[in-house]
């Protein structure tokens, strides 16, 4: 699918004046998933408790202009398996005369990574045509910025802290694509806010999948991350350009294929450097912590790049 900005939709999902953070990523992942649809093509958004959907259904008022629902963190999926379960029938019963709208969840780490991970399995597995979006700021920050499976190696959070003995989170980030790409479902893959071309034309390929999809967006947070709000797309741009956060899709749990190809990689200094998160470690004693680190970057691609060629052999 061939993009250009003029040919995009126009219409925006969300309507300004939303409480969302300066530089906040949360908002143009929404925007862009949008800028997939094709006319007359409608979609239901459900959102679980966290900074997108708190900042954006301040009641009375909703920012959003399509149908919205918003659900506990812990089953957003299974709601999104009902609706779409609920439009099947009233299809085939004749109570609905218009074209499947397009099921879609936007859910935080948080709520995708851990608390929700049961139901996102469950929905996955049964097989629902719901295409699940994980905007993922790497901590739970609409309660405080406390750590979560989705939380980097050595990052500081409020409950990762820094001290002399531990250094930020002990425990590396948690492989959500691997795990819902072993569902075999028939699209998994990552996404960037800073690659809007491969990000709408993932989502495109999600919603045209025939059964259930599954998206991880990196979403910078300038609050949680410590970094300045108008380096958001900086900051998105560069956890790629380091081969922090490599943008790849998996096809039915076995197709692996790196859409955005980074031959000669900046050195992941480059990526830390930029957020106070991770100021720690650009101290002389924390040295060796960043060859750990840098060295892990460069075994995961490496990985991908055989399952890669695996894939067209």
């Amino acid at each position: 699918m061939a993009l250009s900005i003029p040919k995009l939709p126009r219409e925006e999902p969300l309507a300004p004046g939303h409480r969302l953070c300066s530089g906040c990523a949360a908002p143009l992942v929404v925007k862009l998933t949008f800028k997939a649809l094709r006319p007359g093509e409608r979609m239901v958004a459900v959102v679980p408790t966290g900074c997108l959907e708190v900042a954006t259904t301040i009641y009375p008022e909703t920012a959003w202009k399509c149908p919205f629902i918003h659900v506990a963190f812990e089953n957003a999926a299974a709601v999104a398996s009902g609706i779409e379960a609920g439009f099947k029938v009233l299809i085939r019963k004749g109570k609905y005369k218009g074209k499947m709208p397009y099921v879609v969840v936007f859910g935080g780490d948080g709520g995708t990574f851990d608390i929700g991970l049961q139901a996102l399995s469950g929905m996955l597995e049964r097989g629902h045509k719901v295409l699940y979006i994980c905007y993922d700021n790497e901590a739970y920050m609409n309660t405080g910025i406390q750590r979560s499976g989705a939380t980097p190696y050595r990052a500081w959070t409020t409950t990762s802290p820094v001290g002399r003995k531990i250094p930020g989170k002990p425990q590396f980030k948690k492989n959500i694509v691997a795990i819902a790409a072993a569902h075999e479902i028939p699209y998994a893959a990552t996404a960037s806010i800073a690659y809007w071309a491969d990000f709408i034309t993932k989502v495109r390929k999600a919603l045209d999948a025939e059964g259930p999809s599954f998206i991880h967006v990196l979403a910078p947070c300038p609050r949680g991350w410590r970094y300045d709000p108008r380096l958001t797309i900086t900051v998105a741009r560069l956890a790629v350009e380091t081969r922090f956060a490599p943008l790849y899709e998996v096809e039915y749990g076995r197709k692996v294929r790196i859409t955005v190809k980074v031959p000669r990689p900046k050195p992941v200094t480059e990526y830390l450097k930029i957020q106070g998160r991770y100021a720690h470690l650009l101290r002389p004693e924390y040295a060796k912590e960043v060859e750990i680190l840098q060295r892990a970057v460069n075994e995961f691609y490496e990985y991908l790049e055989k399952l890669e060629k695996l894939s067209t052999t």
